[in-house]
C-alpha cells in the first residue's frame, strides 16, 4: 500500500510537470514546487521515512533529467543548477522528515492519551468498587441483623419493636434498591467510547420525572423546582440523567442536615444547559469538595457517618461517570449558606466533521 501510494503520488506530479512544462516558458521551479509537494503528500500518507526520502531523489533525478536542459539526460554540472537540486533534495528531505516525525508524534500522544484514559477508567473502576464494598456492607448486615432478631426472639418482641425492625429492613432495602439502580444506569454506557445514546428530551419532563420517582421513596420530600418558561429540548439520555437528579436531590436531603426544601432549578445559557441542586445545611467540607466525585466521600459532614448506607462515594461517582459521558460538567460549591452541586450539558452534539 506504501508503494502504491508513492507511485501514485509521484506519477500525478510527474504528469502535472509535463503539462506546466508545455505551457509556461522555462517552468523548472514551478516543477521543483510540485514535486516538494508530492514528497510531503508521500511522507504523509505513508509509513516511515524511507518512501518520502525516495520520492525525494526520485523528484531531484526527474526535474533534472526530464524538464532541465539538455533533455533526458543527467546533468548537474551546468552553473547554477547544483545549488538549485542540492536545495531542491534539502528541502524535500527535511519535509519529509518532519511530516514523518510528526505522524511518530501523534501517534505517541494518541498513545499516551489513551493510556491516560484506560488510567483514568481504572481508577474509576477502583473507587467504584470500594465505594460499592463499603454501601454494601452496612445495610446488608443491617438486615440480616434485624432479620435474625426478628425470628429469635418474635414471641418476646412487642408490636411496636417488630414494626421498628421490619420498617429499619424496608429502609436498607430501599438503600439497596437505589444502588443497583446506580449500577444498572452505568451499564447503559459504552464501555469502549463512554458514550451514551441521546435523543432530544424536554428538560422539565426528565426533571418531574426525578422528582417523582424520588418521591415513591421519599414521600416526605421537600423540594422547589424552577425550570425556564420556554422548552428546553436537550440531546440526553433521559433515564441516565434523572438518575443523577436523583442522586443530587437525595443526597441534599440525606446529608445537609437542614429542614429547609431543596432547590433544583435550571438555566438555559448559550451553548448548554446548567442544572442546579441547592440545599441550606450545613455545606461540604473545603477539602472534600476536590475529591468528592471521585468515589473516595463516604460522608458530606467532616466526620464519616456512622450509617453507612448513607455513604454518598458510589452515588456521586457514578454522576460524574454520565454526566462525563454526555459531553457535561459536574462540579459542587459551597455557598454562604449550604451547598450547591451542578452539571452542565450541551444543547447540541458536537460536529464531529468539523
Amino acid at each position: 500500500m506504501n508503494a502504491f501510494i508513492t507511485a501514485s503520488l509521484l506519477a500525478v506530479a510527474t504528469a502535472l510537470s509535463y503539462f506546466f512544462f508545455a505551457i509556461m516558458h522555462n517552468p523548472t521551479s514551478n516543477i521543483a514546487l510540485i514535486y516538494i509537494l508530492a514528497v510531503f503528500l508521500t511522507a504523509r500518507y505513508t509509513t516511515g521515512y524511507l518512501y518520502g526520502l525516495f520520492a525525494s531523489l526520485f523528484g531531484v533525478v526527474c526535474v533534472n533529467f526530464l524538464f532541465t536542459y539538455p533533455f533526458f539526460q543527467l546533468d548537474f554540472t551546468l552553473t547554477g543548477y547544483p545549488i538549485t537540486f542540492v536545495a531542491m533534495f534539502t528541502i524535500s528531505s527535511v519535509t519529509s522528515a518532519l511530516t514523518s516525525n510528526m505522524k511518530v508524534q501523534a501517534k505517541l500522544l494518541s498513545e499516551h492519551d489513551k493510556m491516560l484514559m484506560d488510567a483514568e477508567k481504572e481508577k474509576m473502576r477502583a473507587n467504584l468498587l470500594r465505594a460499592i464494598s463499603h454501601d454494601l456492607r452496612t445495610p446488608l448486615t443491617s438486615i440480616i441483623g434485624s432479620g435474625a432478631v426478628y425470628l429469635e426472639n418474635s414471641s418476646r418482641l412487642t408490636d411496636l419493636e417488630k414494626t421498628d425492625l421490619v420498617s429499619h429492613i424496608l429502609e436498607d432495602s430501599n438503600w439497596l434498591l437505589n444502588m443497583v439502580e446506580n449500577l444498572l444506569s452505568v451499564t447503559r454506557i459504552n464501555n469502549e467510547t463512554a458514550k451514551v445514546n441521546k435523543s432530544l428530551e424536554p428538560v422539565e419532563e426528565v426533571l418531574s420525572e426525578a422528582v417523582i420517582r424520588l418521591r415513591k421513596r421519599l414521600p416526605d420530600l421537600a423540594v422547589r423546582v424552577r425550570v425556564p418558561d420556554d422548552v428546553l429540548m436537550v440531546p440526553m439520555d433521559a433515564v441516565l440523567i434523572e438518575q443523577v437528579l436523583i442522586n443530587l436531590i437525595e443526597n441534599a436531603i440525606v446529608h445537609s442536615q437542614s429542614t429547609e426544601p431543596v432547590e433544583c432549578y435550571v438555566e438555559d445559557e448559550d451553548t448548554k444547559v446548567a442544572f442546579h441542586v441547592r440545599d441550606y445545611g450545613i455545606g461540604i467540607p473545603p477539602e472534600k469538595l476536590v475529591t468528592i466525585f471521585d468515589g473516595s466521600s463516604y460522608s458530606w459532614t467532616a466526620s464519616a457517618s456512622a450509617d453507612g448506607r448513607k455513604g454518598m462515594g458510589i452515588g456521586l461517582s457514578i454522576c460524574k461517570t454520565i454526566i462525563n459521558a454526555h459531553g457535561g460538567s459536574i462540579g459542587a460549591v459551597n455557598q454562604t449558606v449550604g451547598a450547591e452541586f451542578y452539571f452542565t450539558l450541551p444543547k447540541e452534539e458536537p460536529n464531529i466533521g468539523a
